[in-house]
């Protein structure tokens, strides 16, 4: 699998495009059933005070996950 970056570990305000889900993550299944699958464009709208959850933008709609989830989603910042 390509190396990227957890999207936790993403700024605020940034854009990404995921390039791939580690495949052992336990939430894979529903990580893409949300439509986050290789390709997708992610816009991080913000973190909560202690920054979990996040909040996303993603193909029209938004989006919270949590780190523990979002760790598993490798991103390359656009």
């Amino acid at each position: 699998m390509t190396k990227g970056i957890g999207l936790n570990e993403v700024e605020i305000k940034s854009k990404v495009k995921v390039i791939g889900i580690v495949p052992e993550s336990k939430v894979r299944r529903k990580i893409m059933d949300m439509g986050i699958v290789r390709g997708t464009e992610i816009y991080i709208e913000g973190k909560a005070p202690m920054g979990d959850p996040i909040a996303l933008r993603l193909r029209g709609y938004s989006l919270s996950l949590r780190k523990s989830e979002a760790k598993d989603i490798l991103v390359e910042v656009l």
